[in-house]
């Protein structure tokens, strides 16, 4: 597992790090098994990789989402929407 942590405190440096950071996920890629760990998504990264992530088990989720929370009341983080 990868989970790559980076801060900084000047922000004058945020594009700096910003780059350092996706170089390093792009040169992790090749040793990847293209998996993703649902908790450490960020809530821009949109819902096919949030798909991805439940893999074959999405689905099932989507319809446990209609049946216990159709309004969407509990969306925040990496939500599952109840229209799937």
């Amino acid at each position: 597992m990868l989970n790559i942590q980076a801060a900084w405190e000047a922000l004058d440096e945020t594009e700096r790090y910003t780059r350092w950071t996706r170089d390093l996920l792009s040169a992790m890629q090749p040793f990847s098994t293209g998996g993703v760990y649902v908790n450490f998504l960020s809530e821009d990264e949109g819902s096919d990789r949030i798909r991805a992530a439940y893999g074959d088990r999405y689905e099932r989720l989507v319809m446990l989402k209609q049946r216990y929370d159709p309004t969407n009341l509990f969306h925040i983080n990496q939500n599952i929407r109840p229209d799937g």
